[in-house]
């Protein structure tokens, strides 16, 4: 994001305001010299943190208050008022924080507090970890070791990635940076210098093969062991691959690493036309980007409707809909049979032809290792409220883990970005001895051109649909229900209410 050159918006909160300006609960954005500051009234107290979410910059003045805390109407990051602090991810970097005075009825805004540590909490049962390895290099590990030094861990930590890349933000692949739209600087989850700043020891092309939990030892391909004391494996899930002849060719390809994106950006730049397999959210993410670059995208997907699946006919016929108005042609409730050169045959027959084909059929959980290594699996790695395995010791997050969900009363796995986000904190927490139950509702958004789709809840099935609002002016709010109860919400526009859906999952969970 642009920085300098911003018009400031608001009243001058070192002239200051007054007091009977930001009503009990209020919210207010205006500036303290040359940034944007977001003032918010709880009672008599006030504070003052910056405006923007430290994820993507969404406009915190248009979220929600829930007690000491603000969520961002964008994708649900959550930080502290009082010290500013990333209390959720997306955000893992805290807000700026002022000083604020109130005389003679007004509220002034003083000087840029500096930042202190988070407060070390309480400690937790057992003896601290003197080495902890993480297996895998994607949301859910970089997010453990964020958090396990934000904890003030002093421990070893090794995280073993098999990417050729440090943590990505993988949702900037399918959307903003294939798209165009985002530098190649925004991928990264942080610089390089990160890891050595932060004492990380962070290898990559680095292949797990085993590991040895009598010894406490994970062994790489090369033989290698490496000790640990807590294990965490956040091996993710890998694109599910095509089998059809001509699926190996060097023009047909999968997005799911830094990697794969440079890769069909490198295509796009000299191409015109593309074929997407597969209308999933992945698949349309990637029509979309495609779009944005003018290149020719046919989509052949074997459902009615895309996505109906998880949003219901409804949603998908809007998707549709939406994607057809911006240029996409579906060829549905059809496959790719062969791929022989830039002609792919489909299954009805029709050929169609293509510079380039993406492949987004779907991903599988890569849970090989912890099958091989004895830990109890049923379709993921099967994990206790605090997301630890079978075995004690070692712990599992992200789109691997099946967990106790407090919410549906049901097991459930996800291939969430924020929920692996999530789970690799309270897996953090957890190796340190602090017993936290992971019961975060479950979160992803979804960008189609310039329409977000929010889904909050997870409902696997439903016997209703009550629709709020209206699809087609992508103004609505869908809760997804069995037997009457709300399970999961969709939304279009409707930050605030999807906001408050999330608080009202969270809050029937804690009855």
């Amino acid at each position: 994001m642009a920085e300098g050159h911003t018009k400031l918006i608001g009243p001058d909160l070192v002239q200051g305001i007054a007091f009977s300006d930001l009503p009990d609960g209020g919210k207010l954005v205006g500036h303290c010299r040359e940034e944007q500051v977001l003032l918010v009234r709880r009672g008599t107290e006030v504070f003052a943190i910056g405006a923007t979410c430290t994820h993507y910059g969404g406009p915190l003045v248009d979220g929600l208050v829930v007690e000491d805390t603000v969520r961002c109407p964008w994708h649900h990051a959550c930080f502290d008022l009082r010290t500013g602090e990333a209390l959720r991810a997306p955000a893992f970097n805290p807000l700026a924080c002022w000083s604020v005075e109130q005389r003679d009825d007004r509220i002034f805004v003083g000087e840029k507090r500096k930042r202190t540590a988070p407060k070390l909490r309480d400690g937790g049962s057992g003896k601290v970890p003197e080495k902890i390895v993480i297996v895998g290099g994607g949301a859910a590990g970089f997010a453990a070791a964020e958090k396990l030094r934000r904890e003030h861990y002093q421990g070893s930590i090794v995280m073993l990635s098999n990417d050729e890349a440090p943590p990505v933000d993988r949702p900037n692949l399918s959307k903003d940076y294939l798209a165009g739209r985002a530098p190649a600087e925004w991928v990264p989850l942080r610089g390089e210098s990160f890891y050595s700043k932060n004492d990380i020891d962070l290898r990559l092309n680095a292949n797990v093969v085993g590991i040895d939990a009598r010894s406490g030892e994970v062994v790489l391909a090369d033989g290698a062991r490496t000790p640990y004391d807590r294990l965490l494996l956040a091996t993710g899930a890998e694109p599910v691959r095509l089998t059809i002849p001509g699926a190996d060719q060097p023009h047909v390809h999968t997005l799911r690493s830094f990697a794969d994106c440079k890769a069909i950006i490198e295509r796009a730049t000299t191409t015109r036309r593309a074929i997407v397999l597969g209308a999933s959210f992945i698949g349309l993410e990637v029509a979309a980007a495609l779009r944005a670059r003018d290149i020719d995208v046919h989509v052949v997907a074997p459902g009615k409707r895309p996505m109906e699946r998880v949003l219901g006919p409804q949603m998908g016929h809007f998707i549709r809909a939406l994607h057809e108005e911006n240029g996409v042609v579906f060829h549905l409730e059809d496959t790719a049979s062969s791929i022989d050169g830039s002609k792919v045959k489909l299954s009805s027959g029709i050929t169609l032809t293509a510079d380039f084909v993406v492949a987004g059929i779907g991903v599988r959980p890569r849970f090989g290792l912890a099958e091989k290594a004895g830990l109890d699996v049923d379709r993921g790695v099967v994990v206790n409220a605090f997301l630890e395995t079978s075995a004690s010791g070692i712990f599992a997050a992200g789109d691997i883990a099946r967990w106790p969900d407090p919410h549906s009363g049901e097991n459930i796995r996800v291939e969430h970005w924020v929920v692996a986000e999530r789970q690799g904190q309270t897996a953090a927490l957890n190796m340190l001895g602090q017993r936290e139950k992971y019961a975060a509702v479950p979160f992803f958004w979804s960008q189609h051109y310039d329409v977000p789709i929010n889904y909050v809840g997870h409902a696997g099935r439903w016997d209703e649909i009550a629709v709020d609002g209206d699809i087609t002016a992508k103004d609505c709010l869908l809760r997804f229900k069995r037997e009457g109860r709300t399970l999961a919400v969709a939304s279009i526009f409707r930050d605030v209410e999807s906001l408050e859906a999330e608080l009202e999952m969270e809050r029937q969970m804690a009855i």
